[in-house]
C-alpha cells in the first residue's frame, strides 16, 4: 500500500495517527472486468476464502455463527469463557454440518406453537421442518402459521403439508444448485427441505442456492467446516490449549486485551511447545514492537486493535489505544517483514472500513458488534416497545463478561474483579430489516471489498495490499461520501 502524494509528506508516513474515517482509496487503472474475478482467500494459512472473522465475543459467536461463517468462507472464533466440554460439543456439531445445506430447525407433529415460536428466530431462513420419528418431512411451519392460534396448539394442526422437497444427490451434483434454484423459483417457494432417501438432511433457500455458487466454504483437510477457538492467558494455558486442539480447532487464538505483556509471551511459549498443527493467533497489540515480540514467542498471526470496538470503553477509561488504520498499517508492515500476518480487530462500521484494513495489510478483519445484531448470534431475539427486533451485546471486559469468566473464583475474588470492568455491559444491537442475517452482511461487506479490489486493479488480497493507494481526508470529505438518507 502507498499513500497518495498530495495528501502526505514525501516520505509517506502520516504526521498523526489515522482511523478508517480519515482515509480513502484512490482509483487506479484496472483490467479486472468483474467483481467475481477477485479471489478473497486470506493468505495467512487459516483456509478461509473470505477475509472475515466473527469475533470471540460471547454475544457474537456460538455454534450457529461459526457454522454459517465457515459455510460462506469465513471463520468464527469461540470465546475463551466457553467450557472445554461445550467447546468440544460445538466443534463436533460444526464439523458435522453440511458444507452447502443449512442446518434445519426441526420439531415433531406433537410439539406446540410455543415451541416453534421459540425456535424460529434461531435461523435466518425462518421456517421449521416438521418431521416424523424417522426424520421424514411431513410439513413446514413458518411464523405466519402460528398467528391467531392458541400457543399450545400442536404443530400437526397448523403445519403446511404441501412440502416441496429437493433431493440431496441432485443438489450436490455439478449443476445441482442452479437446478434447485430453478425448481424453487418455478414453484414460487423460497425454501425447501432437502432429503436423502426420504430423510431430512438439510434445507436450502433460493438465496442460499445463489450464494453457494459465489462463496466457497472454508473446509479442513477432511472436507468439514472450519472453526477457531480462543483461550485466555490465565490459569492452566496448557490444559486449555490441549483441550481446544483435541476438540478439533482449526485455529487457536490466544487472547487478552493487552497482548504486549509477559504473561502473553509465556502463554505463547506454552502453546508453541505443544507443536500445534494449526495457525496460532495472539493479541491484541497496536505497535510494531508488540508484533515482533509476539511472533518471537510463537504467534503466526497477530491480532491488532486496542479500544476501537463498539462495546469497548478502554480509550475513554484509560486513554490507551491507537487509531485503528495506523495501528494496522504499522503492525502489518512489521509482520510482513517476519513472514507473518495480522488480523484487524474492531472498529469497522461499513464495508469501506474492511477494505481499508485489508489495504493497510491485514490478512483478515474481525467483526464483533456488527454481527451481534443477526439471527445467527447466540442471544435471544427480543422486541422493543415499537416492535423492532434486537439482541443484546456486551464487551468482553464488561461486568457481565467478567462474571462469566470467573465463575470458578471465590465470591470475594469475583467481587474484586467486578470493580474493574472496562466494557459496556449491555447494548441493543437492532437487526437491520434489510440485512437481518449474517449472510446478508457478508454479501454487503464482500461486495464492497470486491469492488474496492477492482478499483485498485487487484484480483487477490495480496495484490490489493500492494496496489492500493490511500489518501487522507477531512471530516467534510468523509461526510461528502455518505449517501443522503432521503434526498435533498
Amino acid at each position: 500500500m502507498q499513500f497518495s502524494r498530495p495528501a502526505l509528506p514525501a516520505d509517506g508516513p502520516a504526521t498523526g495517527d489515522l482511523t478508517y474515517a480519515d482515509v480513502f482509496l484512490v482509483p487506479a487503472p484496472s483490467t479486472v472486468a468483474s467483481r467475481l474475478d477477485v479471489d478473497l482467500s486470506a493468505p495467512d494459512g487459516t483456509g478461509t476464502t473470505i477475509p472475515l472473522v466473527a469475533a470471540n465475543m460471547t454475544a457474537v459467536t456460538g455454534r450457529r455463527m461459526a457454522e454459517t461463517m465457515a459455510r460462506r468462507g469465513g471463520v468464527g472464533v469461540l470465546p475463551q469463557d466457553v467450557p472445554l466440554d461445550v467447546v468440544a460439543d460445538v466443534v463436533a456439531r460444526v464439523k458435522a454440518s453440511h458444507p452447502v445445506l443449512e442446518t434445519p430447525l426441526t420439531l415433531g407433529p406433537e410439539d406446540t406453537v410455543v415451541d416453534a415460536l421459540h425456535l424460529l428466530p434461531k435461523r435466518a431462513h425462518g421456517a421449521i421442518v416438521v418431521v416424523d420419528g424417522e426424520s421424514r418431512p411431513v410439513g413446514v411451519v413458518a411464523e405466519a402459521d402460528c398467528r391467531g392460534v392458541d400457543r399450545f396448539t400442536q404443530l400437526r394442526d397448523v403445519l403446511s403439508p404441501d412440502v416441496l422437497t429437493l433431493d440431496a444427490d441432485v443438489v450436490e451434483s455439478p449443476a445441482g444448485l442452479r437446478a434447485a434454484f430453478e425448481t424453487l423459483h418455478a414453484a414460487r417457494r423460497r425454501f425447501a427441505p432437502v432429503v436423502r432417501g426420504g430423510r431430512l438432511v438439510g434445507v436450502l433457500t433460493r438465496t442460499g442456492a445463489l450464494r453457494s455458487t459465489i462463496y466457497t466454504p472454508a473446509l479442513d483437510a477432511g472436507g468439514r467446516l472450519r472453526i477457531a477457538v480462543a483461550i485466555g492467558i490465565n490459569g492452566d494455558v496448557d490444559a486449555k490449549a490441549c483441550g481446544a486442539l483435541a476438540a478439533g480447532a482449526d485455529v487457536l487464538v490466544v487472547d487478552t486485551a493487552h497482548g504486549h505483556q509477559e504473561r502473553m509471551l509465556e502463554a505463547l511459549r506454552v502453546v508453541r511447545k505443544l507443536d500445534p498443527q494449526v495457525p496460532v493467533v495472539a493479541g491484541n497489540v497496536v505497535t510494531a514492537d508488540g508484533v515482533r515480540d509476539l511472533v518471537a514467542a510463537g504467534a503466526d498471526i497477530v491480532k491488532v486493535g486496542v479500544g476501537p470496538g463498539a462495546m469497548c470503553t478502554t480509550r475513554m477509561m484509560t486513554a490507551v489505544g491507537r487509531p485503528q488504520f495506523s495501528a494496522v498499517l504499522e503492525c502489518a508492515r512489521a509482520a510482513r517483514a517476519l513472514g507473518r500476518h495480522v488480523w484487524a480487530d474492531g472498529g469497522v462500521r461499513h464495508p469501506r472500513d474492511v477494505a481499508l484494513a485489508l489495504a493497510a495489510g491485514a490478512s483478515q478483519v474481525m467483526i464483533g458488534s456488527w454481527f451481534a445484531g443477526t439471527y445467527e448470534s447466540p442471544g435471544d431475539l427480543v422486541l422493543d416497545e415499537q416492535g423492532r427486533a434486537y439482541k443484546e451485546s456486551y464487551g468482553m471486559a464488561s461486568a457481565r463478561a467478567v462474571a462469566a469468566r470467573t465463575t470458578g473464583d471465590s465470591g470475594f475474588d469475583r467481587a474484586r474483579k467486578a470493580l474493574f470492568e472496562e466494557g459496556i455491559s449491555t447494548s441493543r444491537m437492532y437487526l437491520d430489516p434489510q440485512r437481518p442475517g449474517v449472510e446478508d452482511l457478508l454479501d454487503h461487506i464482500t461486495s464492497g471489498v470486491r469492488s474496492a479490489c477492482t478499483y485498485a486493479g487487484a484480483t487477490t488480497l495480496e495484490e490489493f495490499t500492494e496496489r492500493a493507494v490511500v489518501g487522507v481526508q477531512s471530516g467534510a470529505g468523509f461526510e461528502e461520501g455518505r449517501p443522503l438518507p432521503s434526498g435533498w
